[in-house]
Order: C-alpha cells, then sequence, then structure tokens
C-alpha cells in the first residue's frame, strides 16, 4: 500500500492536469513534475491548497504528499507568475506568464456588488392552517426559501422560467462544501496554443490541445431577469421611422442594470434612451454601417451614468393600415430569432461581456440584451426580448456557427479545415416517449441557443431625458432621408421652444446633447464635462452656469446669425463683455485688438 500512486490534481488556466506521485515524493521533487506536465517554467508559478488562495505551497524537501495528508484526487491551484528568467522580449514567455485575475481585482458592476451582499432568501408568512406554533418561531411551513426554489419559481404567476444569475450562483456555492468547487468556465472551441508533441494542425493534434466537443443545453440561468422601457415615448419616436417609410430600423438601447424585485436576486435592464446608428435599410433587411460617433455616444452615455445595455430592430409588417395592425410574424411556427440574429446578438454580447470574479477569465456571460419590435398573436405591436446562451457567444467567438441558405430558424457548425479545428457540437432532443436523442449540430434548432427576457414599460412613465413633454423633442440623428437633418437650423427651432428658466429641460436630450458634442461647425465636446456632470446629479444651477459660458455663448450666436432671432434660452454676457466681437460673415468671437476676422478675414462692424 506504501507504494501505491496517488493521482494528484492541478488546476491552471489551460485546463486540470494529472500527475501520479507516490506518498513519499518530496515537494521539492513534486515542483518539477508540475512545471513539466503543465509546461510552465519551474520557477514562473505558484501552487496553492485552495482557491481562494489562502495556503500557499512551497518546495520543500522536508514536506512529503504523505505529510501533506493528501488524498487520492486532491486538488491544487496553479497560479502563473512572472519568471524572473522570462525575456522581456520573448513572447511566448510573456503569454505563458499572463494569470488569470485576481477575484478582488475584478471590477463587477455596481447591481452586482450589491446583490452579492443581499441573503437572497424568500420569506413566507406564518401559515393559519399549518403552522402550529407561536409567532416568534418557525417551522418547515414558513421557514425562508433559497432563492433558486424550484417550487417557488414555478408556482409564481407568470412561472419564472430561468434562475437569476446570482441565485445560480448560490446554488454553486451552496451546500456543505461552500462552492469551494464551485468554478466558472467560459467555453473555448479553439486548439490550445504551445503543444510541443506533434506538428501543428492540420499535421497534429493530441488530447491536450483538442477542445472537448460540446453537448448544447438549455441555458438554466440568465444574466438579466427583465428589460424596462422608463416610458412608451422614446419607443414611440423609434417606430415613427417604420411608420413614415415602411423600413425596419436598429437602434442601441441606453440606460443602467438594477435590481429586479420580482425575481429573488433578479436584474432589470432599464432602458432612458435609443440611439439610432447609421445604417442601410429596406422594408425586409438591416445593415450597420461604421458609425463616425460611436466614441462620442459612449462618452456622453458614460459621463451620465449610462452604460449600452441592449439593441433593438424592428420587424414588421402592416396587416390592416386602416386598424393598425401588423402580421404576426414570429412565432412557434417559424421562428423567434433567426440564426442571423442569433449570431449578431452573440457578438455583441461577446463585445459586452459580464465582469464576474468567479471566473477564471474575469468575465462570464454578458448582461447585454436583444429587443425586438413585432407583432404579436392579436395582430399588435409589442417588444420581445432575448438573451443567447454562453454556449452560444463560444461557438460565435470561435467562428465555428454560421446561418442556414434556405431555413432561418436553423443553423450550422463548421466543417473543420486545414485552417480550422471545428470540435463536434451536438444537441439533444426528448422524443415523445421521454427518450433523449443526440444529433450532431449540422443542421441546428436555434431555440436551443435562446433565453428569453420579459420586456415592458413601466408602470409609472418617468421622463429622465425630455421630461417637458409638452415641448417637441430634439430630432433623432441618422434620419436625413426622410428629412429629419440634425443641424443648426434644427438646434435653433428646438431652443426656441424653451424660456431662459427652462435651460436644463432643453439640454436634458440624449439626441441634443451628442449632436453638440460632435456638431460640425463648432463640436462642444470639449466644453461639456461640467454640463454632463451637473445634468447627472440634476443641478439646475450649475446647468444654467455653463450656458453663459464661451462654448454654448458661441452655438447661441451661429443660431442667433442663422435665422435671426434672439435665442433666450441662456445668456450671452460672455460674448458682448470681455473685450471680444463677433463677426458678421461667419460669426467667429475675436478679440478687440483685431479689426478683421481671424477666420474669414472679414471686417469688424
Amino acid at each position: 500500500m506504501a507504494g501505491k500512486k496517488l493521482v494528484i490534481r492541478v488546476q491552471s488556466p489551460d485546463g486540470t492536469k494529472r500527475i501520479d506521485v507516490l506518498p513519499s515524493t518530496t515537494l521539492y521533487k513534486f515542483f518539477p513534475m508540475v512545471a513539466e506536465t503543465c509546461q510552465v517554467p519551474l520557477d514562473g508559478f505558484e501552487l496553492f491548497n485552495t482557491r481562494d488562495k489562502a495556503q500557499k505551497l512551497k518546495r520543500s524537501s522536508k514536506v512529503t504528499v504523505k505529510s501533506s495528508k493528501w488524498k487520492n484526487g486532491e486538488m491544487l491551484y496553479l497560479v502563473l507568475c512572472k519568471s524572473p528568467t522570462d525575456s522581456p522580449n520573448n513572447e511566448n514567455n510573456e503569454e505563458a506568464a499572463a494569470a488569470p485575475p485576481e477575484p478582488s481585482a475584478v471590477q463587477e458592476d455596481e447591481v452586482d456588488r450589491i446583490l452579492a451582499k443581499e441573503d437572497g432568501k424568500i420569506i413566507r408568512e406564518r401559515d393559519e392552517q399549518l403552522c402550529r406554533h407561536g409567532a416568534n418561531a418557525k417551522c418547515v411551513h414558513c421557514l425562508p426559501l433559497e432563492p433558486y426554489d424550484e417550487k417557488y419559481l414555478q408556482e409564481r404567476d407568470p412561472p419564472i422560467k430561468h434562475l437569476s444569475f446570482h441565485s445560480y450562483l448560490r446554488k454553486l456555492t451552496g451546500g456543505v462544501d461552500k462552492g469551494k468547487f464551485a468554478f466558472l468556465e467560459n467555453p473555448s472551441c479553439k486548439i490550445k496554443p504551445g503543444c510541443t508533441e506533434h506538428s501543428p494542425w492540420p499535421e497534429g493534434i493530441c488530447t491536450k490541445c483538442q477542445p472537448s466537443a460540446i453537448t448544447l443545453d438549455r441555458q438554466t440561468f440568465r444574466h438579466v431577469d427583465n428589460v424596462m422601457f422608463e416610458n412608451p415615448g422614446m419607443f414611440d419616436k423609434f417606430l415613427d421611422y417604420w411608420r413614415k417609410t415602411g423600413k425596419q430600423r436598429i437602434g442601441y438601447l441606453y440606460g443602467n442594470y438594477e435590481v429586479h424585485k420580482d425575481v429573488p436576486l433578479g436584474i432589470r435592464a432599464r432602458v432612458l434612451a435609443i440611439y439610432e446608428p447609421p445604417q442601410n435599410a429596406t422594408c425586409d433587411c438591416l445593415e450597420l454601417l461604421e458609425d463616425p460617433k460611436s466614441d462620442v455616444v459612449d462618452y456622453i452615455a458614460q459621463s451620465l451614468g449610462l452604460v449600452r445595455v441592449g439593441w433593438i430592430f424592428t420587424d414588421l409588417v402592416a396587416d390592416d393600415l386602416t386598424k393598425g395592425t401588423v402580421k404576426h410574424v414570429r412565432n412557434l411556427d417559424s421562428h423567434f430569432l433567426s440564426a442571423e440574429e442569433c449570431i449578431m446578438a452573440a457578438e455583441l454580447q461577446v463585445q459586452h461581456p459580464n465582469p464576474c470574479r468567479l471566473s477564471a477569465d474575469g468575465t462570464f456571460g454578458s448582461k447585454f440584451v436583444t429587443c425586438i419590435v413585432t407583432g404579436d398573436s392579436t395582430n399588435q405591436i409589442h417588444t420581445e426580448a432575448y438573451q443567447v446562451s454562453n454556449q452560444c457567444m463560444s461557438l460565435v467567438r470561435d467562428d465555428c456557427l454560421i446561418p442556414t441558405k434556405d431555413a432561418s430558424e436553423l443553423g450550422y457548425i463548421k466543417e473543420s479545415t486545414n485552417e480550422q479545428y471545428v470540435p463536434d457540437v451536438f444537441y439533444s432532443q426528448t422524443d415523445s416517449y421521454g427518450n433523449k436523442n443526440k444529433s450532431l449540430a449540422r443542421p441546428l434548432p436555434v431555440e436551443f441557443l435562446l433565453v428569453d427576457v420579459p420586456s415592458a414599460f413601466a408602470l409609472e412613465s418617468v421622463h429622465t431625458f425630455n421630461p417637458s413633454t409638452s415641448k417637441d423633442p430634439f430630432l433623432i440623428e441618422n434620419r436625413s432621408d426622410i428629412g429629419d437633418i440634425q443641424d443648426v437650423n434644427a438646434l435653433a427651432k428646438y431652443m426656441r421652444q424653451f424660456s431662459e428658466d427652462q435651460v436644463y429641460e432643453a439640454l436634458m436630450d440624449f439626441h441634443l446633447l451628442v449632436y453638440l458634442a460632435s456638431m460640425d461647425a463648432y463640436p462642444l465636446r470639449d466644453h461639456m464635462d461640467p454640463l454632463l456632470a451637473a445634468l447627472k446629479t440634476n443641478d439646475h444651477e450649475t446647468v444654467q452656469a455653463w450656458t453663459t459660458g464661451v462654448g454654448w455663448s458661441t452655438v447661441k450666436h451661429f443660431m442667433d446669425a442663422h435665422d435671426g432671432i434672439p435665442h433666450s434660452a441662456g445668456s450671452s454676457s460672455a460674448i458682448n463683455s470681455g473685450g471680444s466681437w463677433t463677426c458678421n460673415q461667419c460669426t467667429y468671437i475675436n478679440a478687440l485688438s483685431r479689426n478683421t476676422c481671424e477666420i474669414c478675414d472679414g471686417p469688424m462692424g
């Protein structure tokens, strides 16, 4: 028995390795065995007994496997570190020394930090018929339930189909081991690089570098449990383009994530604004174009405390123009989301990963949602929301999933070529007899990749942007084909609606702020930090003071020169005082020491 070898498992960023050792092996000899098996430099890693890195192992000749009280199947955790012998110019060494992020170093979203501190238990009141105890006692009929209790979720009206992500985490980290073996891993469909035992693909492949086959399962949890548009006004403005042209439309949803009280430990995406990027649209096709204002939009959103929470597109076909009905085209007999739309949704989710401290990569899945405006079973316009599963994200990220030509509801897993190895992907179906049949995903029904998310409008409308609902909002960007052109004329017309004491209401328009930061004549991005900070905190006085600055005063003079009507929204004292004059030809503000305009050489006066 003393000579029987033990299997010690070592978990590293490249996967779990197995090492056969004798109980009498010292840690001084064990460390080189780990370095050889995991193919890392001997001085380029550290070993720990626990995942939280509380017990670091030292390479000692006095400590053996037996004295460490390791059992057969013991799990150790390898963390890469910078090897002192590594060359700074050696890219392979730098890649090998790249360690996964520390759990404490992962900056999770604020809503995740809030939910991580909550108890999450489902409180139950005392049952007068079943409970036989006093008011200060508890029994099995009134004890709080765990947030992942299946019976409770199914008894809700309507039933909750998926666990919230934090309920799923509580389920993983619960039990006797308290989550010691809980580990979230993003699947990979690529060959692991750096294998030296054979020639590169397609000449060779082995079990160490070959990605595992994937069996697609319906995801039991979702990262977002509800999508809420805070008012129907923004939704109607988005639909106006289809009503006027019959063409479909795409937009990005900007808002924030908050706690959703209707689902245990749930998360809700609150939508405050819809930005419409440049696009080519027809009645049945949409093409996104490169957006030169993308950085400006993200800057405005970030300054206001917003993030891009999803995207929305229309799929509307008019049924009866006199009744205003639309056709019900997405249903069980056709599809809910086509393969192309699934791939697009997965690409966007990959671009917006969800920070997670339990993942070796520092990210796991995504909170990015997909919203579709289409017809329901009563031929009325409604919104559906979805996410694609984490497995779908991995398939799209590694370029394994493509759409089919003849059936929009089917995807197809690519076959391996000399340029790319693609692992086998299967999905299982249950037949009428209750038997599970596993099939190769060529083709693949995309419903295995979908997670549906409820969506609705707020019960009480809130207008974060455009608080003056009686005023016309500023024109929406990229709608020049229907005559909506954002220019100084449109800006002057919009500002004429507001009096001098309504500057806050006038400037609290997402589309207006994007235009001001990127306008051709005089972009205000460099002047907008104080304004955006004031709008974020609802500081009316600071907003009023900002309009007396040079930036807004210059824009105001553009509007005055364009239509010849003084605009009362904001003061112009900064122009008339301080020793300056305005050119009548180009409206540039010049110092009094100049007799001609610095820009166009026009005369003063």
